[in-house]
């Protein structure tokens, strides 16, 4: 039995067995993400921007690389694929603390003159998630989407199709 050290010894020799299984994955990430992404635009705050619900979009990672990637790490995978929005999305996805808006006021409660005037400050915002329930509601699905069309690879190399 071969040693497989890492995704590209991994790969390449899942490459020679099945010659389709990356293309095929690709492509079902890329659905994933897509799917993902109108799911999280559906479940976007009904307060938030029309503007911001439709900035949701599932992409290959590839195609945007000066974007950064939260809640994962660096991946080496060239067909890896994410769901991208507007910044906006933290602050709507875990709320905001009540902060001074006061020019040259700062975020720290009781140091300015605008937080003893009550003037220039904000209230904060409650937390509206909406993207990580999404998707780990989503996950198991995604997940099984991507495995079956591995499945359907294997399956065509050994004439099973």
């Amino acid at each position: 039995m071969a040693e497989l050290k890492g995704r590209d010894a991994l790969m390449r020799r899942l490459n020679q067995l099945a010659p389709n299984v990356e293309k095929y994955a690709a492509q079902a990430k890329l659905e994933v993400a897509e799917e993902a992404a109108e799911m999280m635009r559906d479940r976007a705050p009904t307060g938030a921007t029309l503007e911001y619900r439709e900035s949701f979009s599932g992409e290959l990672l590839a195609n945007n690389p000066n974007k950064q990637q939260v809640g994962l790490s660096q991946t080496k995978d060239p067909s890896a694929a994410g769901v991208f929005a507007q910044y906006i999305w933290r602050f709507l996805e875990f709320g905001t603390a009540p902060h001074s808006t006061a020019k040259g006021g700062g975020t720290v409660l009781g140091k300015t003159n605008a937080a003893a005037s009550g003037k220039g400050m904000h209230p904060g915002t409650a937390a509206q998630p909406h993207i990580f329930p999404t998707w780990r509601a989503y996950k198991k699905k995604a997940s099984a989407r991507i495995r079956t069309a591995v499945n359907k690879a294997v399956r065509e190399a050994m004439g099973k199709g």
